[in-house]
């Protein structure tokens, strides 16, 4: 090995973000890559708003159509972890290409898709190749730029990785509303090609080390796949089926927890390994893919609690779920060159702090949520967690992963975009849990509470059976609709619960970032790339 005081100012000049200037080409192919990993990203939640047309389109049950949206995770969630090896041996140009076209010809098929059963393959398809294009473009940005355009980069791909998944149910309501539910996929058809072409063209990051391949762990694959696939079963299908009680779950949990065993066996002792754990042993990279996993709990959490209490409580369509989520969008998109500014000037940890704290005070101002709360009601909450979510995620990105050597980045990028991406799973199914425990337990205390003996409950009863008179036996329909009254007031109250949890939780996250070691100014540190 190399004398570190020797070594040094030749790896200062052989590393790529060592150059003060970045070819065009190059800045163009980013450009290309960033657009790439918006589209698979903005996928994930595109559907989400269109579920109910997919369903009436392909004759599927409510319990089939959810996996229009689970088959897309569990392959992403598969592949994100196995592009860092892809990206070494491949090499960047290569897998993108593949990983774009794969993304772009399997949304064609999703478009064309006859049954349910063809659907979810399609997606599975969709998400395991268009994977590969998201810690592509974070491994890049560290690789490629020099370190003091770094607080211009970050706020790049930190915005795209926030703002795709917030406003995914706007776009798909627009498009659905506009067209129909096949163009939730054909409209990536277009700019999937162009993203291939360009990528083929322009990328020159780097050069594939072929050898590589015959080295492919399979082993660890198979393991890998039955840890990851289990577990996001698991998350996504437990809260509604009383988790371990339901055999399809069980099976999975202890097809996870032998897999999980095996795969990290495997990891720690093969030769070359699928994933390398090794850069968790960077402290600043830990805390940072912690903070990311808590990070997402918030990005897909919210992203789902908003729709369902706007389609639940207040009977939103598609179209109008989109336009009040896009507050959030916009916030962020706003907030993104301001957090650039303040990465050279203000302390990172102070920023991420600010973030989580921001973000909690906007799940606290929702605790006192009612049924009527509306477009106004819900603006400053959003604008605080779009603000929040910036601030948390951008610097997050660079602690993370601008300190690490640039042979452990590649990697390094994939585990951490898996961190966020299983953060989004366990915060649903949380998310999910709180709301149907919190709401059975409302509806019990206010059963309670609706006797003969309340008079509220009383006179509004009276008032309905009033109402109905002259349409049948109006004492019971006024019975029934007090319950679903009763029902739906308790519904709103676990989505207050739900906030609360989330709120408290952001605001003990903040004090993590104690245990970050304080990172270099990205003013001072100049073209360092440490």
């Amino acid at each position: 090995m190399a004398d570190t005081t020797t070594a040094s100012p030749s790896m200062t000049s052989a590393a790529p973000p060592a150059s003060e200037t970045i070819r065009p080409e190059r800045l163009i192919a980013f450009i290309i890559m960033v657009f790439g990993m918006f589209m698979s990203i903005l996928d994930i939640q595109i559907v989400s708003a269109s579920l109910n047309e997919i369903q009436a389109g392909l004759s599927a049950s409510s319990t089939e159509v959810s996996w229009v949206q689970t088959a897309y995770l569990i392959a992403e969630v598969i592949a994100i972890p196995l592009s860092g090896f892809l990206s070494r041996a491949l090499g960047t140009r290569l897998l993108f290409a593949i990983s774009a076209f794969g993304f772009t010809a399997s949304s064609m098929l999703c478009g064309f898709a006859s049954s349910i059963e063809q659907m979810i393959l399609w997606r599975a398809l969709q998400g395991f190749l268009g994977a590969g294009m998201i810690p592509t473009v974070f491994a890049s940005a560290y690789l490629i730029f020099p370190r003091n355009k770094f607080h211009i980069v970050a706020p790049i791909i930190g915005l795209v990785a926030t703002l795709a998944p917030t406003v995914g149910p706007t776009v798909g309501g627009y498009i659905t509303d506009l067209m129909s539910w096949h163009w939730l996929f054909f409209i990536n058809v277009v700019p999937g090609i162009g993203i291939t072409i360009g990528a083929l063209l322009l990328i020159d990051f780097d050069e594939p080390n072929l050898a590589l391949l015959e080295r492919f762990d399979w082993w660890g694959l198979i393991f890998m796949g039955g840890f990851l696939g289990a577990l996001e079963y698991v998350l996504e299908e437990g809260p509604q089926y009383e988790w371990l009680q339901d055999t399809s779950v069980a099976t999975c949990a202890a097809i996870g927890f032998v897999s999980a065993i095996a795969f990290f066996w495997r990891v720690l002792t093969a030769e070359e390994p699928i994933v390398d754990l090794y850069a968790f042993t960077n402290r600043n990279f830990a805390v940072g893919s912690f903070l990311q996993f808590c990070i997402g709990i918030g990005l897909y959490g919210l992203t789902y609690v908003y729709p369902r209490y706007l389609a639940e409580v207040r009977g939103y369509s598609a179209l109008m779920i989109g336009e009040t989520m896009f507050v959030s969008g916009a916030a962020m998109f706003l907030m993104a060159p301001v957090v650039g500014r303040l990465m050279l000037k203000v302390d990172l940890r102070y920023i991420i702090a600010f973030g989580l704290v921001t973000f909690a005070l906007g799940s606290w101002q929702m605790t006192w949520i009612t049924r009527e709360y509306d477009f106004y009601e819900l603006l400053v909450p959003q604008i605080l967690r779009g603000i929040g979510m910036m601030c948390a995620m951008v610097p997050t990105n660079n602690i993370a992963l601008a300190t690490l050597p640039h042979d452990r980045v590649k990697n390094a990028s994939g585990l951490y975009n898996l961190m966020r991406n299983l953060g989004g799973a366990v915060g649903l199914a949380i998310i999910n849990q709180v709301l149907n425990e919190r709401t059975d337990l409302h509806i019990s205390r206010l059963h309670d509470r609706v006797t003969w003996g309340n008079t509220t409950a009383v006179e509004t009863l009276n008032m309905l059976a009033q109402r109905m008179q002259g349409l049948g036996d109006s004492a019971m329909m006024a019975m029934k609709q007090l319950s679903q009254i009763v029902h739906r007031q308790a519904a709103v109250m676990g989505y207050g619960d739900a906030f609360l949890m989330l709120a408290l939780f952001y605001a003990a996250l903040s004090l993590l970032v104690l245990l970050v070691n304080k990172p270099t100014s990205l003013a001072e540190s100049g073209g360092d790339a440490h």
